[in-house]
């Protein structure tokens, strides 16, 4: 399916290098979109951006830590510089495999300061510093990623996801009169490496308990970025679709 408006646009996707993230940049180079596939790993990136162009698209890699300003704001202009300004930003980029279990009581404090400077603050720096191009262009949309543990009380993961609801509410209302949608998508147990280097078995109890009882896979919320960024939603912002088997249904 083609959606209008994403031929030819320039979209930045963070954490691209794998998952969720890879399948946000494939898709988009598949409707048109010249991608920048920003990740932290290099390696993880290149190898991204190479299949895509192996594909017949047009993509980069520009390697980017999403807590620091400097760097966003370094990924910003090396994009304006080649690509001359940007339309899309897809917010993806989090710890999420691997990542320590512990409560909001026995995290480590250090550890519990770089997760929320990379899985929250990194999303409002991205967009920080994505935003004037985006505006100098006559407008664009980004996509944030939460996740349905924002509304199940899971620890300090949750509570990052909790706080990207909210940061796509009130970047939708700051940035709307700049013609920027802002919007989130929650996706629900995923079929990805981070996912079984995280819940493990655990991912199984999930799945049984789902209306539509099956893994999400990463082109499930392809679709729904898609959507989101696309002419489709030109009159939809701060909203949070829940792509989700069915998991949370909120009223």
């Amino acid at each position: 399916m083609q959606y209008d408006g994403i031929k030819d646009k320039v979209a930045i996707v963070t954490g691209a290098g794998g998952g969720i993230g890879r399948a946000y940049a494939l898709a988009l180079s598949a409707q048109g979109a010249k991608v920048i596939v920003a990740e932290i790993e290099k390696d993880s990136g290149e190898a991204v951006a190479k299949e895509i162009r192996e594909r017949g698209g047009e993509a980069t890699c520009i390697q980017v830590d999403v807590g620091s300003e400097e760097s966003t704001l370094e990924l910003a202009d090396a994009v304006v510089a080649e690509f001359g300004g940007i339309d899309f930003l897809v917010n993806n980029a989090a710890i999420f495999g691997g990542m320590k279990l512990a409560g909001l009581m026995t995290v480590d404090w250090d550890y519990y300061k770089n997760f929320m400077n990379v899985n929250m603050d990194g999303a409002l720096l991205c967009v920080r510093a994505c935003a004037p191009s985006m505006r100098d262009r006559g407008g664009g949309a980004i996509v944030m990623q939460s996740s349905t543990a924002a509304w199940m009380g899971v620890s300090f993961y949750g509570l990052s996801k909790l706080g990207m609801n909210g940061l796509t509410g009130c970047l939708a209302t700051e940035l709307g009169p700049q013609k920027i949608r802002v919007n989130a998508i929650a996706p629900g147990p995923t079929d990805t490496d981070a996912l079984r280097k995280t819940a493990g078995s655990y991912a199984e109890q999930i799945v049984a308990g789902l209306p539509l009882p099956r893994l999400g896979t990463p082109d499930d919320m392809a679709d729904a970025c898609l959507f989101l960024l696309s002419d489709a939603a030109r009159w939809i912002t701060g909203q949070v679709l829940n792509v989700d088997g069915g998991q949370i249904r909120r009223p």
